[in-house]
Protein backbone atom coordinates (compact mmCIF):
# COMPACT_ATOMS: atom_id res chain seq x y z
CA UNK A 1 0.00 0.00 0.00
CA UNK A 2 1.35 3.25 -0.96
CA UNK A 3 1.80 6.08 1.63
CA UNK A 4 -1.35 8.48 1.99
CA UNK A 5 -1.26 12.06 2.87
CA UNK A 6 -2.82 13.07 6.35
CA UNK A 7 -5.79 15.17 5.68
CA UNK A 8 -7.18 18.25 7.49
CA UNK A 9 -10.86 18.79 8.53
CA UNK A 10 -12.74 21.30 6.57
CA UNK A 11 -15.51 23.97 8.34
CA UNK A 12 -18.28 21.48 6.76
CA UNK A 13 -16.68 17.96 7.95
CA UNK A 14 -14.53 16.91 5.11
CA UNK A 15 -11.46 15.74 5.08
CA UNK A 16 -9.21 17.02 2.73
CA UNK A 17 -5.57 15.56 2.09
CA UNK A 18 -2.93 18.49 2.63
CA UNK A 19 -1.29 17.95 -0.70
CA UNK A 20 -2.77 17.40 -3.95
CA UNK A 21 -1.66 16.86 -7.62
CA UNK A 22 -2.46 20.48 -9.97
CA UNK A 23 -3.34 19.90 -13.28
CA UNK A 24 -3.15 23.59 -15.14
CA UNK A 25 -1.55 22.96 -18.27
CA UNK A 26 -1.80 19.72 -17.96
CA UNK A 27 -3.03 18.24 -21.89
CA UNK A 28 -4.63 15.12 -23.08
CA UNK A 29 -2.23 11.93 -22.38
CA UNK A 30 -0.43 13.93 -20.28
CA UNK A 31 -3.02 14.94 -17.63
CA UNK A 32 -4.35 11.23 -17.98
CA UNK A 33 -0.77 9.87 -17.05
CA UNK A 34 -0.17 12.14 -14.56
CA UNK A 35 -3.31 11.49 -12.48
CA UNK A 36 -2.52 7.69 -12.87
CA UNK A 37 0.74 7.99 -11.63
CA UNK A 38 -0.24 10.11 -8.56
CA UNK A 39 -3.05 7.81 -7.64
CA UNK A 40 -0.30 4.85 -7.71
CA UNK A 41 2.14 6.85 -5.50
CA UNK A 42 -1.03 7.46 -3.00
CA UNK A 43 -2.14 11.13 -3.67
CA UNK A 44 -5.97 11.41 -2.96
CA UNK A 45 -6.46 14.62 -3.98
CA UNK A 46 -6.72 15.76 -7.30
CA UNK A 47 -7.23 19.63 -8.63
CA UNK A 48 -8.60 20.48 -11.92
CA UNK A 49 -10.37 23.33 -13.56
CA UNK A 50 -13.17 23.68 -16.37
CA UNK A 51 -11.05 26.38 -17.89
CA UNK A 52 -8.09 23.75 -17.92
CA UNK A 53 -9.93 21.54 -20.28
CA UNK A 54 -8.36 18.44 -19.04
CA UNK A 55 -11.80 17.24 -16.85
CA UNK A 56 -12.18 14.62 -19.44
CA UNK A 57 -8.89 13.26 -19.16
CA UNK A 58 -8.55 13.77 -15.26
CA UNK A 59 -12.00 11.84 -15.17
CA UNK A 60 -10.84 8.97 -17.05
CA UNK A 61 -7.95 8.21 -15.07
CA UNK A 62 -9.74 8.52 -11.62
CA UNK A 63 -12.11 5.89 -13.56
CA UNK A 64 -9.50 3.85 -14.34
CA UNK A 65 -8.14 3.57 -11.09
CA UNK A 66 -11.50 3.06 -9.51
CA UNK A 67 -12.34 0.19 -11.94
CA UNK A 68 -8.59 -1.44 -11.38
CA UNK A 69 -9.46 -1.66 -7.12
CA UNK A 70 -6.53 0.94 -6.54
CA UNK A 71 -9.25 3.21 -5.17
CA UNK A 72 -12.77 3.40 -3.95
CA UNK A 73 -15.11 6.48 -4.90
CA UNK A 74 -15.02 7.59 -1.37
CA UNK A 75 -10.71 7.62 -1.16
CA UNK A 76 -10.93 10.59 -3.68
CA UNK A 77 -10.70 14.39 -3.30
CA UNK A 78 -11.76 15.57 -6.60
CA UNK A 79 -11.72 19.64 -6.85
CA UNK A 80 -12.81 21.57 -10.23
CA UNK A 81 -13.98 25.11 -10.72
CA UNK A 82 -16.59 27.36 -12.07
CA UNK A 83 -15.45 29.29 -15.18
CA UNK A 84 -15.75 32.64 -15.55
CA UNK A 85 -18.32 32.20 -18.22
CA UNK A 86 -20.87 30.57 -15.99
CA UNK A 87 -21.08 33.36 -12.96
CA UNK A 88 -24.94 33.86 -14.07
CA UNK A 89 -27.02 31.93 -11.18
CA UNK A 90 -29.06 30.59 -13.85
CA UNK A 91 -26.06 28.95 -15.45
CA UNK A 92 -24.26 27.31 -12.31
CA UNK A 93 -26.36 24.54 -12.35
CA UNK A 94 -25.83 23.69 -15.87
CA UNK A 95 -22.02 24.29 -15.25
CA UNK A 96 -21.54 21.74 -12.65
CA UNK A 97 -22.95 19.54 -14.42
CA UNK A 98 -21.42 19.29 -17.20
CA UNK A 99 -18.14 19.03 -15.19
CA UNK A 100 -19.84 16.26 -13.72
CA UNK A 101 -20.11 14.65 -16.91
CA UNK A 102 -17.32 15.46 -17.88
CA UNK A 103 -15.51 13.83 -15.16
CA UNK A 104 -17.14 10.72 -15.05
CA UNK A 105 -18.56 11.20 -11.80
CA UNK A 106 -21.43 11.33 -9.50
CA UNK A 107 -20.36 14.31 -7.79
CA UNK A 108 -17.34 16.20 -6.94
CA UNK A 109 -15.88 16.68 -3.65
CA UNK A 110 -15.17 20.52 -3.88
CA UNK A 111 -16.50 22.85 -6.17
CA UNK A 112 -14.76 26.77 -6.72
CA UNK A 113 -15.63 29.86 -7.94
CA UNK A 114 -12.38 30.13 -9.53
CA UNK A 115 -12.84 34.22 -10.15
CA UNK A 116 -14.18 37.00 -7.98
CA UNK A 117 -15.22 38.44 -11.53
CA UNK A 118 -17.46 36.71 -14.11
CA UNK A 119 -16.98 36.94 -18.05
CA UNK A 120 -20.21 37.00 -20.52
CA UNK A 121 -21.60 33.45 -21.28
CA UNK A 122 -21.66 32.90 -25.24
CA UNK A 123 -21.23 28.90 -24.96
CA UNK A 124 -19.19 26.56 -23.27
CA UNK A 125 -16.97 26.34 -25.72
CA UNK A 126 -15.90 30.51 -25.80
CA UNK A 127 -13.97 30.99 -22.41
CA UNK A 128 -12.94 34.61 -23.50
CA UNK A 129 -15.86 35.99 -23.43
CA UNK A 130 -15.67 39.86 -22.52
CA UNK A 131 -16.17 40.71 -18.59
CA UNK A 132 -19.45 40.79 -17.30
CA UNK A 133 -21.14 42.73 -14.18
CA UNK A 134 -22.70 39.45 -12.30
CA UNK A 135 -21.88 40.00 -8.79
CA UNK A 136 -20.02 37.04 -7.45
CA UNK A 137 -21.95 37.23 -4.03
CA UNK A 138 -25.02 35.68 -6.45
CA UNK A 139 -23.09 33.37 -7.77
CA UNK A 140 -22.66 32.29 -4.34
CA UNK A 141 -26.14 32.02 -3.73
CA UNK A 142 -26.68 29.52 -6.60
CA UNK A 143 -23.49 27.51 -5.61
CA UNK A 144 -25.20 26.72 -2.12
CA UNK A 145 -28.13 25.10 -4.44
CA UNK A 146 -25.25 22.57 -5.46
CA UNK A 147 -24.62 21.25 -2.28
CA UNK A 148 -28.54 21.27 -1.68
CA UNK A 149 -28.85 18.95 -5.06
CA UNK A 150 -26.20 16.82 -3.85
CA UNK A 151 -24.12 17.76 -6.85
CA UNK A 152 -21.30 19.07 -4.26
CA UNK A 153 -19.86 17.98 -1.12
CA UNK A 154 -18.29 20.99 -0.57
CA UNK A 155 -18.08 24.83 -2.12
CA UNK A 156 -15.33 27.38 -2.11
CA UNK A 157 -13.30 30.14 -3.76
CA UNK A 158 -10.45 30.96 -5.71
CA UNK A 159 -8.12 34.37 -6.25
CA UNK A 160 -10.17 36.16 -3.63
CA UNK A 161 -8.88 38.49 -0.84
CA UNK A 162 -9.93 38.87 2.52
CA UNK A 163 -12.48 42.27 1.47
CA UNK A 164 -14.31 39.79 -1.24
CA UNK A 165 -14.65 36.52 0.84
CA UNK A 166 -15.80 38.79 3.66
CA UNK A 167 -18.70 39.80 0.90
CA UNK A 168 -19.26 36.18 0.56
CA UNK A 169 -19.33 35.58 3.92
CA UNK A 170 -21.95 38.04 5.30
CA UNK A 171 -24.25 36.80 2.66
CA UNK A 172 -23.53 32.70 2.80
CA UNK A 173 -25.92 30.40 4.05
CA UNK A 174 -23.16 28.00 3.45
CA UNK A 175 -19.49 28.93 4.09
CA UNK A 176 -16.08 28.42 1.89
CA UNK A 177 -14.56 25.48 2.85
CA UNK A 178 -11.08 26.65 1.14
CA UNK A 179 -9.62 29.69 -0.66
CA UNK A 180 -7.48 28.34 -3.29
CA UNK A 181 -4.87 31.65 -4.35
CA UNK A 182 -0.83 31.65 -5.52
CA UNK A 183 0.98 31.16 -2.49
CA UNK A 184 4.89 30.48 -2.27
CA UNK A 185 8.00 30.98 -0.50
CA UNK A 186 8.51 34.57 -2.83
CA UNK A 187 4.24 35.40 -2.07
CA UNK A 188 3.63 33.51 0.90
CA UNK A 189 0.17 35.53 1.56
CA UNK A 190 0.83 34.97 5.26
CA UNK A 191 -2.06 38.14 6.16
CA UNK A 192 -4.56 36.37 3.63
CA UNK A 193 -3.96 32.44 5.65
CA UNK A 194 -4.62 34.74 9.02
CA UNK A 195 -7.53 36.04 7.66
CA UNK A 196 -8.77 32.81 6.19
CA UNK A 197 -7.78 30.82 9.58
CA UNK A 198 -10.50 33.65 11.70
CA UNK A 199 -12.94 32.46 9.27
CA UNK A 200 -12.22 28.41 9.41
CA UNK A 201 -11.28 28.66 5.81
CA UNK A 202 -8.53 26.71 4.52
CA UNK A 203 -6.18 28.24 1.99
CA UNK A 204 -5.03 25.67 -0.94
CA UNK A 205 -1.49 26.94 -2.50
CA UNK A 206 -1.51 27.09 -6.12
CA UNK A 207 1.99 27.91 -8.16
CA UNK A 208 3.19 26.56 -4.63
CA UNK A 209 7.22 26.47 -6.10
CA UNK A 210 6.44 29.81 -8.61
CA UNK A 211 6.52 27.92 -12.11
CA UNK A 212 10.62 27.19 -11.71
CA UNK A 213 12.61 28.65 -14.56
CA UNK A 214 15.72 26.25 -14.02
CA UNK A 215 17.94 27.69 -16.93
CA UNK A 216 17.77 31.00 -15.12
CA UNK A 217 18.03 29.38 -11.58
CA UNK A 218 14.88 31.01 -10.46
CA UNK A 219 13.44 31.49 -8.08
CA UNK A 220 15.87 31.98 -5.71
CA UNK A 221 14.28 29.71 -2.98
CA UNK A 222 15.22 26.61 -4.88
CA UNK A 223 18.60 27.60 -6.21
CA UNK A 224 20.05 30.39 -4.21
CA UNK A 225 22.98 28.89 -1.55
CA UNK A 226 20.59 29.26 1.58
CA UNK A 227 18.25 26.83 -0.38
CA UNK A 228 20.57 24.32 -1.15
CA UNK A 229 21.98 24.65 2.53
CA UNK A 230 18.33 23.85 3.58
CA UNK A 231 18.04 20.93 1.57
CA UNK A 232 21.27 19.39 2.38
CA UNK A 233 20.47 19.92 6.38
CA UNK A 234 17.35 17.95 5.48
CA UNK A 235 18.49 15.16 2.99
CA UNK A 236 15.91 16.62 1.24
CA UNK A 237 15.49 18.76 -2.31
CA UNK A 238 14.92 22.29 -2.31
CA UNK A 239 11.14 21.87 -3.76
CA UNK A 240 10.63 19.37 -0.66
CA UNK A 241 11.89 22.61 1.40
CA UNK A 242 9.28 24.53 0.19
CA UNK A 243 6.54 22.31 0.15
CA UNK A 244 7.07 21.71 3.40
CA UNK A 245 7.57 25.48 4.23
CA UNK A 246 3.85 25.86 3.06
CA UNK A 247 2.52 23.37 4.54
CA UNK A 248 3.73 24.44 8.29
CA UNK A 249 2.53 27.77 7.69
CA UNK A 250 -0.83 26.38 7.20
CA UNK A 251 -1.96 25.89 3.57
CA UNK A 252 -2.53 22.74 1.16
CA UNK A 253 0.23 22.63 -2.00
CA UNK A 254 -0.88 21.32 -4.89
CA UNK A 255 2.61 21.27 -7.01
CA UNK A 256 1.91 20.41 -10.95
CA UNK A 257 4.03 17.70 -12.60
CA UNK A 258 3.83 15.64 -15.56
CA UNK A 259 7.02 14.05 -14.54
CA UNK A 260 6.39 10.61 -12.33
CA UNK A 261 9.93 11.39 -10.64
CA UNK A 262 8.76 14.94 -9.36
CA UNK A 263 5.01 14.27 -8.60
CA UNK A 264 7.00 11.52 -6.70
CA UNK A 265 9.31 13.86 -5.13
CA UNK A 266 6.77 16.39 -4.21
CA UNK A 267 4.83 14.14 -2.30
CA UNK A 268 7.86 13.00 -0.18
CA UNK A 269 7.46 15.56 2.42
CA UNK A 270 5.56 14.05 5.31
CA UNK A 271 8.30 12.65 7.15
CA UNK A 272 10.43 15.51 8.55
CA UNK A 273 9.20 19.27 10.14
CA UNK A 274 11.38 22.55 9.46
CA UNK A 275 12.82 23.87 12.86
CA UNK A 276 11.63 27.17 13.53
CA UNK A 277 14.78 28.46 12.89
CA UNK A 278 14.29 27.72 9.33
CA UNK A 279 11.07 28.62 8.65
CA UNK A 280 12.51 32.59 9.74
CA UNK A 281 14.77 31.77 6.94
CA UNK A 282 12.12 30.83 3.97
CA UNK A 283 10.13 33.48 5.84
CA UNK A 284 12.74 35.84 4.25
CA UNK A 285 12.07 35.07 0.64
CA UNK A 286 8.98 36.77 0.59
CA UNK A 287 9.28 39.92 -2.05
CA UNK A 288 5.56 40.39 -2.00
CA UNK A 289 5.52 39.67 -6.06
CA UNK A 290 3.13 37.09 -7.69
CA UNK A 291 3.98 34.91 -10.73
CA UNK A 292 0.54 35.63 -12.27
CA UNK A 293 -0.60 39.42 -11.75
CA UNK A 294 -4.00 39.31 -13.24
CA UNK A 295 -3.28 42.76 -14.41
CA UNK A 296 -6.05 43.08 -16.86
CA UNK A 297 -8.60 42.64 -14.16
CA UNK A 298 -7.20 44.77 -11.64
CA UNK A 299 -9.68 47.73 -12.11
CA UNK A 300 -13.11 45.73 -12.22
CA UNK A 301 -15.95 46.64 -9.82
CA UNK A 302 -15.56 43.40 -8.12
CA UNK A 303 -11.94 42.43 -8.71
CA UNK A 304 -9.73 44.85 -6.55
CA UNK A 305 -7.47 42.88 -6.48
CA UNK A 306 -5.09 43.86 -3.85
CA UNK A 307 -1.11 42.75 -4.17
CA UNK A 308 -1.79 39.81 -1.25
CA UNK A 309 -4.49 40.82 1.65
Amino acid sequence: MPQIAPTLKLNNGQDMPTIGLGTWRSYESDAERSVKDAIDIGYRHIDTAFVYENEHEVGSAINAKLAEGVIKREDIFVVTKLAGVHHNPDIVEHACRTSLKNLNLSYIDQYLIHFPVGQEYVSDDNLSGPVSNVDYVDTWQAMEKLVDLGLVRGIGLSNFNSDQIQRVLDIARIKPVVNQVECHPGFNQKKLIEFCKRNNIVVTAYCPLARPKPAQQWPPFLYDGTAQKLAEKYGKTSAQICLRYLIQIGTIPIPKSVSKNRIAENFDVFDFELKEEDMIIMDKYHNGRRTIPFSGLSQHKYFPFNTEF
